[in-house]
C-alpha cells in the first residue's frame, strides 16, 4: 500500500494539470513539490515524513501531502480522520493529509482541485493585471 497513494496523486496532477513533482532537496528525495506551471506556486507537496515528527504512532514514515486551503475553507478539517494540521507549513493555509490509505482518494484529489485552484486565482489576477 506505500506509495500507492503518492503515485495516484502523481498521475492524477500529471493528467489533470500536466504537472510532475520537481524534487528540490538532496537531502530529502522523498520530497516531491507539486507547483502551478502559470504561477509557479506550489499548491502541494508530497513528502515521507517519520510517525514520530507527526506525533502519531508507528514505526517509520508515513506519505504525506500538504495542500494549500483559503482559512475559509480550512473549517473543521484537522479533526477528521487521516488530516493534521500542516506539516512544516503555515496552518493557516495548509493542511496535511496522510496518504495511507485512510482518506478516500476521491477526496484526496478534491483537495488537491481546491489547492490547485487558489493558487490559480492569483496567477489570473496577475495576467490580468498585466493587461
Amino acid at each position: 500500500m506505500r506509495g500507492a497513494v503518492r503515485s495516484d496523486v502523481y498521475a492524477f496532477v500529471a493528467e489533470e494539470y500536466g504537472v510532475e513533482p520537481e524534487y528540490l532537496w538532496a537531502d530529502a528525495p522523498g520530497y516531491g513539490v507539486l507547483r502551478h506551471p502559470m504561477s509557479k506556486k506550489w499548491f502541494g507537496i508530497v513528502m515521507d515524513v517519520p510517525y514520530a515528527r507527526l506525533r502519531l504512532d508507528g514505526e517509520g514514515s508515513v506519505d504525506v501531502l500538504n495542500v494549500k486551503l483559503l482559512p475559509e475553507m480550512r473549517g473543521g478539517i484537522p479533526t477528521e480522520p487521516g488530516f493534521l494540521p500542516a506539516y512544516h507549513m503555515s496552518h493557516t493555509h495548509w493542511v496535511s493529509i496522510l496518504l495511507d490509505g485512510s482518506v478516500p482518494k476521491e477526496k484526496v484529489f478534491a483537495f488537491i482541485e481546491a489547492s490547485y485552484s487558489c493558487v490559480e486565482s492569483k496567477a489570473r489576477k496577475r495576467r490580468d493585471e498585466d493587461r
